[in-house]
């Protein structure tokens, strides 16, 4: 069941302390779990459970691609790994070993990417990546997510642990916006409506959740109604939603915090061109690369803010009025 406390307001728990209580969590209850990280055990909260069991969280230094490797090795004898790295070295870094050891190879394992776009701040553009759903959308059979808040990352990373494939978690270490009730559960592959509307669908996921719920609100004071959906995962893409949304609202905009290039808004834009084609606009980080910054800055530097989608929200209805 799930349950939507969408207010705007900050979510209390922080995704890093959620990370260290679910991975040792896991750890704890299910002696297949292995945790790998690439020397990044104080940044997610697990460096403790390390320290007491060694055998069990394996640091790999800054090796992402061995990282990698390993995991899909232990995954080969029956563990199930759960491996972490900044986003940035979590995809394009080591995708070679995850697409063949991993996808190929038919190896589950689950890859956490943290701080992925502009969460990444002040490591700056080398640490930035707008190009790792791209990434991991391109290996056959992969799960990709894009979380929303600590509620949601809890329920995945669980799931995830016994879920067949390669799974890519892209998620922040600081706190989103408190949009789901703790407890909730969620079903992989399947977008949530956090609000109607018949003018136009806002199709949002991660950090872009939030803008986009704030943007509705703003257009709703304009007189248009916008539709709401958390696409969390954008591959398998719910196809079944975007074209049920695009036949309520004849109008669609894409809100994402990464390269509108191969994620969410090309997931959308295939399955509308092959189903119902529609006005479709977006939000995403355009064909650029990152820089270092507060994350409101680079928000508003890529054009990732509520803003933003009010005024291609706007451009949606007026192309679909045309």
């Amino acid at each position: 069941m799930i349950h939507i406390v969408y207010t705007g307001e900050k979510d209390p728990r922080a995704f890093k302390d959620v990370l260290g209580q679910t991975i040792t969590g896991l750890l704890d209850q299910d002696p297949q779990v292995i945790y790998l990280d690439a020397d990044l055990m104080r940044c997610i909260g697990t460096h403790g459970y390390y320290l007491k069991h060694p055998d069990r969280a394996i640091n790999c230094g800054i090796a992402e691609a061995n990282m990698a490797g390993v995991a899909a090795g232990l995954a080969a004898v029956g563990f199930k790994p759960i491996a972490h790295s900044f986003g940035t070295f979590a995809s394009r870094r080591c995708f070679d070993q995850v697409f063949l050891s991993a996808g190929y190879a038919h190896n589950a394992m689950t890859m956490i990417g943290s701080d992925p776009g502009v969460c990444a701040a002040f490591n700056g553009g080398t640490h930035m990546p707008f190009e790792d759903m791209a990434l991991y959308r391109a290996i056959p059979g992969a799960t990709v997510m894009d979380v929303t808040d600590s509620a949601m990352l809890e329920d995945l990373l669980r799931q995830c642990v016994d879920r067949p494939g390669v799974k890519y978690i892209r998620v922040g270490r600081k706190n989103n916006a408190l949009t789901y009730r703790p407890g909730s559960r969620f079903e992989i592959g399947k977008a949530i409506q956090l609000r109607p509307g018949g003018d136009v669908t806002l199709i949002a996921c991660g950090i872009m959740v939030h803008e986009a719920m704030q943007a509705a609100a703003t257009l709703a004071g304009e007189g248009i109604q916008a539709q709401v959906l958390d696409m969390f995962t954008v591959k398998p893409l719910d196809v079944e939603a975007v074209v049920r949304c695009a036949a309520q609202t004849g109008a669609l905009v894409t809100c994402e915090n990464h390269n509108k290039v191969g994620g969410l808004y090309s997931a959308v834009a295939e399955a509308l061109a092959a189903n119902r084609p529609t006005p479709l606009e977006y939000v995403a980080v355009e064909d650029e690369f990152g820089e270092v910054g507060p994350q409101d800055y680079l928000q508003q530097r890529f054009g990732l803010t509520a803003g933003h989608i009010v005024q291609k929200a706007k451009a949606a209805v007026a192309r679909k009025n045309a």
